[in-house]
């Protein structure tokens, strides 16, 4: 999770477009986890990746895209904003559950909704006369957001499918979708490509991707779930004090209050806080 909340610092130096970027990031971090799977004696499931091919090409494509509009909203945004607004997914999550998976809300995840949007408003700066507020930065995140939601309920209908098997899939399916789409509009790089862009790509590509995904996946085996999703909130925290702290991008008193909003409803949803007995 601290190697996830530093992706936000290397795209926004790599002089590639959004879309470049993802593509790359698919199909490097696709082949890392496969070399990983097979090093370690997992066997890729190809029957089981036949049994839920349209799920496993929908939330690829979803993938694909939510992380071109992610990416793009770094360009227009602080990461903290950008990855605040992706932190709202479980909130879209809550919305649509009734609606896609039939399954009813607690009064607790209904409250969480209302709370996470306050927070929202005050993170986008739309109050604050002080504030320079790039609402297409925050509509771009919230578009992330939005598409990984996607991806999360459409994951729900995979069946007997491991997470690597379907997870290498997603990552070579969300490169394949945005291929065509670079070359139709080209990929001319934004900048100069020197050694440091190329070891920044590939440090996205295999670390922030294929390595990071197997070891969360390889972390999963062993931990509560609540405990997973405690854990994932170290994310979106440390890239918003990298984003103050070693970007010096300004974050304020509202975005502060905000983000504790937004992030706690946010976790307050996906937790079931047990008796003990």
């Amino acid at each position: 999770m601290l190697i996830f909340g530093t992706i936000g610092i290397f795209v926004k130096h790599i002089p590639l477009t959004s879309s470049t970027i993802a593509m790359i990031r698919g199909f490097m971090g696709a082949a890392f986890l496969l070399f990983v799977m097979l090093i370690s004696g997992k066997k890729v499931s190809f029957s089981a990746i036949k049994k839920n091919a349209l799920p496993l090409i929908i939330s690829g494509a979803a993938i694909g895209v939510n992380w071109i509009f992610l990416f793009e909203a770094y360009n227009y945004t602080s990461v903290a904003v950008a990855t605040l607004c992706y932190y709202m997914e479980p909130v879209f999550l809550i919305v649509l559950t009734p609606f896609v998976l039939k399954q009813k809300l607690s009064i607790k995840k209904i409250l969480c909704v209302p709370v996470a949007l306050i927070g929202m408003v005050l993170v986008s700066g739309v109050l604050s006369s002080k504030q320079e507020v790039s609402l297409v930065g925050v509509a771009l995140g919230l578009a992330a957001a939005v598409l990984y939601t996607s991806v999360v309920l459409t994951n729900r209908f995979l069946k007997d499918i491991s997470a690597y098997d379907s997870t290498l899939v997603q990552l070579f399916m969300a490169a394949v979708v945005i291929t065509p789409y670079n070359f139709i509009v080209g990929m001319q790089p934004t900048g100069n490509v020197d050694i440091k862009a190329i070891i920044m790509i590939v440090v996205v590509g295999f670390l922030h991707t294929g390595l990071t995904y197997y070891l969360y996946f390889s972390s999963m085996n062993h931990l509560p779930s609540e405990t997973v999703a405690i854990y994932s909130y170290i994310d979106p925290a440390f890239a918003i004090l990298l984003s103050v702290f070693f970007l010096k991008e300004p974050m304020t008193v509202s975005g502060v209050v905000g983000a504790v909003l937004i992030l706690g409803a946010c976790l307050a949803s996906e937790i079931e806080f047990k008796k003990k007995q």
